[in-house]
């Protein structure tokens, strides 16, 4: 395939990273990062030195975290977000982030090899922001498939993976 699914996923965390609110969400981050790099389909995530993406804060709101990654797939993402350990870190993120009421989670395919900048998924963050789900940006639960796939409207797959 000539494309790879990129995702930028946004939060506001309820505290800073150091204080006792968030030192859980803090201690399972490495783990998580590791588990995400390991499974089939990862290709490449955002962190700084740190080994993280904590440090990164382009929004004007100080406590928004932001994490990015590309993926070979659809599936290989989704497996990770609903089918490995990641699923119980996300079951908890009510106690580590505060509710949004706007898209907070935006997917869209890039070239094989391209990796996106912030500036860029913040972009198709507000594309999704203003249009909904389109091709250009969507989300899983109204997911596109990649330029080049034979099939091109959308794929309603719902928030579980299906069997496989």
């Amino acid at each position: 395939m000539a494309y790879e699914l990129a995702q930028l996923n946004t939060g506001i965390i309820k505290g800073p990273m150091n204080s006792p609110v968030m030192a859980d969400f803090a201690a399972n981050l490495e783990r998580i990062n590791a588990l995400a790099e390991q499974m089939p389909g990862f290709i490449w995530r955002l962190q700084t030195d740190a080994g993280d993406a904590t440090a990164i804060r382009p929004f004007d709101d100080e406590n928004m975290l932001v994490n990015m990654s590309v993926w070979r797939d659809a599936e290989s993402l989704r497996r990770f977000v609903y089918r490995s350990d990641h699923m119980e870190i996300m079951r908890r993120r009510g106690q580590w982030f505060e509710r949004m009421s706007e898209a907070f989670l935006v997917l869209w395919w890039v070239p094989q090899g391209h990796r996106p900048s912030v500036a860029e998924a913040i972009a198709k963050l507000a594309i999704l922001r203003r249009n909904g789900p389109t091709a250009e940006a969507f989300t899983f639960r109204q997911s596109y498939p990649a330029p080049d796939a034979v099939e091109s409207r959308p794929l309603d797959l719902g928030d579980e993976c299906p069997a496989t």
